[in-house]
């Protein structure tokens, strides 16, 4: 009886988003989202073409494997970032599309009809903790959520302590370690919902899964001493 009814207690803390509601169709507005923004020491991936391709081609980066060594422009400690034929420009909390106008304006004056991509190509989020494949994961999108962060890891573990998930940020020179509790919806407009880039996702486990572990040592003990015993009990008599 005490197992079922702490197997009962258990389950409660486990479905995620319990305050939604189940048996009806229901919206809400998303208004916590914000566009992704330049920071210092991003990487500026930036692709020109224009009419002169070999002449653009300085601009451009390579970069198959995001894992691998990545090339691109580092955004300095003071938000500047230093481009070819352009110079310095100051694009500290800018988006990259605002960044992409920037450029493409900048470059008028050196090619004809320039194209200009720019995406941030260093964008990694960590999650680990009691996840399935806890890792960094490199974000090719600009744009990803803490619950598809911990899909990426494979979710979490049955347990994992849904209700103090730590999203650990750092910003103006401070590390912020936030609670985020996935047990309810209030996630989903939380300004905490949309990462960035460098955050990390901390899945605390519960106590169950150190009491098995222990469970499983202590047995060993016993079981090793039961066989000494036996072998000493066996020589004596």
């Amino acid at each position: 009886m005490v197992a079922i009814l702490s197997s009962c207690n258990a389950y409660k803390n486990i479905p995620y988003f319990q305050d939604v509601n189940r048996t009806a169709n229901t919206q809400e507005m998303v208004n916590n989202y914000a566009p992704l923004t330049i920071s210092p020491s991003d990487v500026i991936g930036i692709n020109v073409t224009s009419r002169t391709p070999e002449n653009s081609n300085i601009f451009n980066y390579s970069a198959k494997d995001l894992q691998s060594t990545i090339t691109g422009y580092t955004v300095d400690q003071n938000g500047n970032l230093q481009l070819p034929l352009i110079g310095t420009l100051q694009v500290g909390g800018q988006t990259t599309a605002q960044l992409q106008d920037k450029v493409s304006a900048a470059l008028l004056t050196f090619f004809k009809d320039p194209v200009v991509n720019i995406r941030i190509i260093n964008f990694k989020v960590a999650v680990y903790g009691d996840v399935q494949r806890p890792d960094v994961y490199h974000i090719k999108d600009e744009r990803i959520t803490i619950t598809q962060a911990l899909t990426l890891a494979g979710d979490l573990n049955i347990t994992a302590k849904r209700k103090t998930v730590t999203l650990i940020r750092e910003e103006n020179g401070k590390r912020n370690f936030i609670p985020i509790d996935l047990t309810s919806k209030k996630i989903f407009q939380s300004p905490y919902y949309y990462l960035k880039s460098n955050d990390e996702l901390y899945v605390q486990p519960d106590r169950s899964k150190f009491a098995t572990i222990d469970r499983g040592r202590t047995a060993s003990l016993v079981l090793s001493a039961l066989s000494v015993a036996a072998i000493v009990f066996s020589v004596i008599y």
